[in-house]
């Protein structure tokens, strides 16, 4: 169940590396963060070699210091555990330990995260530095929060070494039990790889050719697992020293595909997230937006917490862009729309040396005497004046059925097309809404749908057999799906559902296809409405990627190939299943196409997208436990722009964002304009 963080107002600061530092630069620090009003700090997170500089030797004078000025000064701390980044001793005395890739490369000390998660020694350390900063610190009134680790599985998810491969044999024994049971979900008879014991079984390494596609599965699941693993195992030493205070990791919802997050949402108390722009991307808000989103669901829609993203530029991309004035104001406050009771950056001040040193700050190399600088003061007091959102939740109408086992399969070798990709698919769906001004919420497809009207599975590769019947019983009762193509396709193995395309899903989509017929790199289609889109337009269209030899049996056809592969089969079908509607896009529609198709689902459902909503102007609703609205509208273009406001027009000037409130703002403070 989420905690809340013992804060009075929406949490503001990031993290803050003091080791780095002369001691008397600390004391400055916690005055500047009273100044641009800071009143949460992450604490300790890559301070391992510096906590206990040799093995089971501690040093927590210099800690006990800096969390007594930040106490003081009013600055309450996110305490973390430091094993991120294992200490050089620990590296000399355990080499074995470093991680493996699946070519067998043994990966080297210098950075961080240098580590196998299967390693018992790892986990020994782990506990050891774990259970001494919980007892030294467990009900310090600063520590509001534990923060286990920090991005795990950003850098090394999986390892091939051969401990982790004895425990992949231990994972299997317990998910399969028999090695019979084991041969027949991984289709062991192809290629004559059936095993007569676990003990054959290895971890599926790089090979002559692709490597038994269950096999990959299995290990991904294994391997977040293991990780998994490890944070319990801090966590609840933690919890036994200080049950009373909150315990999270930060994910980094959206740009890892590493972990199963939906397993690991279950193992916090507070849902966190890290999230970083792509900073060439023109429309990168949408991608922020959809970072924010996902993890609000993740939290069951309940307050999250922004741990990291950068105020201005990153310094691992190719070209790391510098944010431009208004922009982290926006980036920020769009998080903080979207549900997140917090706003955190890597990092306070920015570091002089090191592999990050060009990463952006709160504090910039150049000091206060900047407009970098100016903008976190005026975004502290803008967080302050918005305190009343705290605890404020996000409703939304429609869900985006999302499912880390479909990412990890569906980019397997030896697919149809190369271009089968997993968040092309989610990023062309999940556009298309942000830009029509729904607010969505993504779903596991094991979840309960009741609360939706409309559910969109544009790339749901693997359908277990209950996530179809939750679907099916779904549709049956009234809802409204829509999907895409190869959704449906194969099982929990990767084994393909027989009878026909898509599989799991022919009796609710009403079709039936018996080939798929991927198109060539740059060719497209002509789509032709038969006989009309419902609600919507019939002007033709375009697709790209992907066609299907697709029978109707039972549903209506809504477009169809005009050429290509295809020419004449349908490409969006609609089918009335019991009480609900079935879409089915069998192929990628253009952007026009695809909004048309997503709209007349929508009137489907009943769901209605706002009006008087010009394009790249954001709006999202919070709703508090008395039932008042805030609207926070972000204009994310270099006009003026009006919205519809309580009381009239509200005009939104370019690069700002306002917020609007079912009563007198001034009832919330001031500024609440940026």
């Amino acid at each position: 169940m989420a905690q809340r963080l013992r804060l009075t107002g929406l949490a503001y600061g990031g993290d803050y590396n003091p080791e780095q530092w002369p001691e008397e630069v600390w004391a400055e620090d916690v005055a500047l963060m009273r100044e641009a009003g800071v009143n949460l700090v992450s604490l300790g997170i890559f301070s391992w070699a510096r906590l206990e500089p040799r093995p089971g030797e501690f040093d927590f004078g210099w800690l006990d210091r800096v969390i007594e000025l930040l106490h003081a000064g009013g600055v309450a701390v996110d305490l973390a555990t430091p094993t991120a980044a294992p200490p050089a001793w620990f590296q000399k005395a355990h080499p074995h330990v470093r991680p493996v890739t699946a070519d067998g490369r043994v990966l080297g000390y210098g950075a961080r995260q240098t580590y196998c998660p299967s390693s018992p020694e790892y986990a020994q350390a782990a506990a050891r530095i774990t259970r001494a900063l919980a007892d030294r610190y467990a009900g310090h009134p600063a520590v509001v929060l534990w923060h286990v680790h920090n991005e795990y599985g950003c850098h090394v998810s999986r390892c091939y070494c051969e401990r982790s491969a004895a425990a992949f044999r231990d994972w299997l024994r317990d998910r399969y039990k028999t090695v019979d049971v084991l041969n027949e979900a991984w289709g062991t008879s192809f290629w004559g790889q059936r095993y007569d014991s676990f003990d054959e079984i290895d971890a599926p390494r790089e090979a002559p050719t692709a490597v038994n596609p269950a096999q990959q599965l299995d290990f991904r699941r294994f391997s977040s697992d293991a990780l998994l693993t490890l944070y319990k195992a801090e966590r609840d030493i933690i919890r036994a020293a200080d049950p009373d205070v909150p315990i999270t990791t930060n994910f980094m919802a959206g740009l890892s595909d590493h972990l199963d997050y939906w397993s690991w949402a279950r193992e916090v108390d507070l849902v966190a997230t890290d999230h970083y722009l792509s900073a060439e991307r023109a429309d990168n808000q949408i991608g922020l937006a959809l970072s924010a989103d996902l993890t609000r669901s993740l939290a069951g829609g309940a307050p999250w917490l922004l741990m990291e993203h950068s105020t201005s530029a990153v310094n691992w991309q190719q070209r790391n862009i510098a944010k431009r004035p208004g922009e982290m104001a926006r980036n920020s406050l769009a998080h903080v729309a979207r549900g997140a009771d917090g706003v955190m950056f890597f990092q306070w001040r920015a570091s002089r040396a090191g592999a990050e040193k060009y990463h952006s700050a709160m504090l910039p190399h150049a000091g206060t005497d900047t407009r970098l600088w100016r903008e976190v003061v005026d975004l502290g007091a803008r967080l302050r004046a918005l305190a009343p959102l705290r605890g404020s939740r996000v409703r939304a109408d429609v869900a985006i059925v999302w499912d880390w086992e479909s990412r990890w399969a569906l980019e397997l070798e030896y697919r149809p097309s190369v271009e089968l990709d997993f968040r092309e698919r989610i990023d062309a769906y999940y556009e298309r809404l942000w830009r029509a001004g729904v607010t969505v919420d993504f779903v596991h497809p094991g979840a309960d749908l009741s609360g939706y009207r409309l559910v969109v599975a544009p790339s749901m590769y693997v359908t277990r057999t209950a996530w179809a019947e939750n679907l099916r019983s779904w549709v049956r009762a009234g809802g409204t799906l829509l999907t895409s193509y190869f959704t449906g396709i194969v099982d929990e193995n990767d084994a393909v559902h027989l009878g026909g395309y898509p599989g799991a899903l022919r009796d609710v989509l009403g079709v039936r296809a018996e080939e798929f017929l991927p198109l060539r790199r740059g060719e497209t289609t002509t789509l032709v409405a038969t006989p009309r889109m419902d609600g919507a337009a019939a002007a033709p269209g375009t697709a790209s990627r992907w066609a299907e030899d697709l029978a109707l049996d039972g549903a209506s056809a809504v477009l169809q190939h005009a050429d290509g592969p295809a020419a004449g089969r349908p490409a969006v079908t609609r089918h009335a299943f019991g009480s609900g509607i079935a879409w089915y896009v069998a192929t990628a529609p253009d952007a026009g196409t695809l909004d048309a198709v997503l709209r007349a689902a929508l009137a489907d459902a009943g769901v209605r997208t706002p009006s008087g909503l010009p394009d790249g102007v954001e709006r999202v609703c919070r709703v508090d436990a008395d039932g008042r609205d805030w609207d926070v509208v972000i204009n994310h273009t270099a006009s003026d722009t009006t919205v519809p406001g309580p009381e009239g027009p509200v005009s939104v000037p370019a690069g700002t964002v306002r917020v609007l409130a079912s009563e007198p703002l001034e009832s919330v403070g001031s500024p609440t304009d940026q």
